[in-house]
């Protein structure tokens, strides 16, 4: 990829002064921008997206909705946050100075440690001093007669900039339930997202938590082990498979260090860009015995292995996806001993592996304790919330705190959430009304010099691994645009045509695109977000690469460049 990492440094002084030469002022209004490049978040994505756009000598700002940098390791801070991809194939590569210095403490890290290494990141790189907290970018214009963008901040600041690039994650716009009486709620009570920077003290107290999806899950295992009591509402359990954490020490991470290429380069080799991958072999081409020893061995292993690297038709034919089902549907019956609870506790309406899987630690024993009740509300349906608790069909509940772990409008949510206005007044939400369409996952069309970060129909996965690739390709055409003097970047109809329906096309045979999920933009208290859409590429990391260099090594002719 000619993305940041390769750039040639030796030029980079005279590719700094065209830039300021071309950047001044706009050639079309001779009006002079504020910046060259505004992005939107200073997370995983925005962190990187910033330290290159400086490599390239640009003026850029970046606009962060919180008091600091990190992003979802910053905004999720509930306890059990943790990476679920193995901590030392999440961090930064493009530094080899940062990998040599920084030491991982758990194969799975936790919210704590991630965000002081994105703090350990900023400092490092000096990225706060071009970052502007605690502002949210509440619209964005495109100005078509100049070619440039408007930017409008909560604090009613306007500040224009050539190139607009939005890094704003794709679980990053928290979605709260649709019950009456919330505001009506006497204790404390939040959204995971929003979880209080103070330390609660769940000691003894009487804590609900609605919801049964991956952080739901981590919290739980937690809340259980301080709370008086604990009730779960469930309404759609998830297949879960053991986590298998545990700490690394000084002599194991030196030997991590060592292998970073080898770990890396078999991260670039996956469809996920995890160090897992299918087994090439047909789940029914193997003996029961074979099959049961393969899956005993992925469900004692750390990590994704039992989702990421399970028989290669697990996720496409019914019958071998059933029969993985089936097999951790017996854990689960082993694990938890009330045979009524395990029963709920297994999901009826999907098979595993066609939801994100979410990673535990003695998640299904937490339903073992005494303290612990789960309340399923598809049979005593939640008819309020009361100023003492939740009120079901069959009973009230008393609670001190009140959790909603009630998941995101995700995949496109964020954006929906900026009031977007391309070419001739367009609204970006008009747009996606019916889906995303996009091209290569980076561009809209109508929205020049508009780029996404990790966008939808982008190669998403294991997160940094595909963000990394995602900055450096559009770093890349930056800076051939800079090069060329053009001043604007488009999308074609054709290409985001051509490349809608072909992401549209892959993804027709996978079970999970058939079932509502944040992986297909589902959260049924959202209008609109109740049916599942293709929203993600699903051809593999490697081919997205292979399709995206081909389109930079060709000096990227399918865009409309001038």
């Amino acid at each position: 990829m000619k993305g940041a990492k390769t750039i040639d440094l030796l030029n980079a002084e005279d590719l700094r002064m065209s830039v300021n030469r071309a950047s001044n002022c706009d050639k079309n209004s001779n009006r002079k921008l504020d910046y060259d490049v505004i992005i939107i978040g200073a997370g995983v994505a925005g962190l990187y997206q910033l330290h290159c756009m400086r490599e390239l000598g640009l003026r850029v700002r970046s606009y962060e909705a919180g008091s600091g940098v990190g992003g979802t390791w910053y905004w999720n801070r509930y306890p059990g946050a943790r990476f679920d991809s193995e901590s030392w194939t999440y961090g930064y590569s493009f530094s080899k100075e940062l990998m040599d210095e920084w030491d991982w403490q758990e194969h799975f890290s936790s919210q704590p440690e991630n965000e002081r290494y994105l703090n350990y990141v900023a400092d490092k790189f000096n990225l706060r001093e071009d970052i502007q907290f605690n502002t949210t970018v509440t619209a964005a214009k495109y100005q078509e007669v100049d070619g440039f963008w408007d930017i409008i901040l909560d604090t009613k600041e306007k500040v224009t900039a050539r190139f607009l690039i939005t890094a704003i994650g794709i679980l990053s716009a928290p979605v709260m339930p649709n019950i009456e009486g919330i505001s009506q709620f006497k204790g404390q009570s939040f959204h995971t997202y929003h979880w209080p920077k103070e330390k609660i003290d769940f000691t003894g107290k009487n804590v609900a938590i609605i919801g049964t999806g991956a952080t739901a899950i981590q919290a739980i295992q937690e809340l259980a082990k301080d709370a008086g009591q604990l009730s779960v509402y469930q309404r759609n359990p998830n297949w879960c498979a053991p986590l298998n954490n545990g700490k690394i020490s000084k002599e194991e991470m030196q030997d991590i260090r060592a292998r970073y290429p080898e770990i890396l380069e078999r991260c670039k080799e996956t469809p996920g860009c995890y160090i897992h991958s299918t087994d090439p072999r047909k789940t029914l081409e193997t003996s029961p015995e074979d099959r049961q020893e393969f899956w005993e061995k992925l469900y004692a292993s750390p990590g994704f292995g039992i989702w990421q690297g399970n028989f290669d038709d697990m996720l496409v034919d019914r019958e071998a996806n059933d029969l993985a089902s089936e097999f951790i549907a017996s854990k689960i019956r082993q694990r938890v001993k009330d045979p009524v609870t395990a029963e709920k506790l297994i999901p009826k309406n999907h098979g595993f592996g066609t939801r994100r899987v979410p990673l535990e630690t003695h998640y299904y024993e937490v339903y073992n304790q005494d303290n612990v009740e789960l309340v399923d509300i598809n049979d005593t349906p939640i008819e309020r919330v009361t100023e003492n608790g939740i009120l079901t069909s069959d009973q009230e509940r008393q609670f001190d705190i009140i959790i909603y772990a009630t998941g995101f409008d995700a995949i496109t949510g964020t954006f929906e959430r900026i009031d977007i206005e391309g070419q001739q007044g367009v609204k970006l939400k008009e747009v996606w009304k019916d889906g995303p369409q996009t091209y290569l996952g980076f561009l809209v069309q109508g929205f020049p010099n508009m780029f996404m970060a990790m966008g939808p129909h982008s190669g998403l996965g294991n997160y940094t691994r595909t963000a990394e690739y995602s900055v450096e390709w559009i770093t890349g055409v930056i800076r051939h645009a800079t090069e060329k003097n053009f001043t604007r970047v488009a999308a074609t109809p054709e290409g985001v045509r051509d490349w809608t329906d072909y992401v549209l096309g892959l993804g027709e045979d996978l079970l999970m695109n058939e079932i509502g999920s944040w992986m297909t933009g589902v959260n049924n208290n959202v209008e609109g977000k109740k049916v599942p859409r293709i929203m993600r590429y699903s051809g593999g990391h490697p081919a997205f690469r292979e399709h995206c260099d081909e389109i930079a090594e060709g000096g990227y002719k399918t865009l409309a460049c001038k």
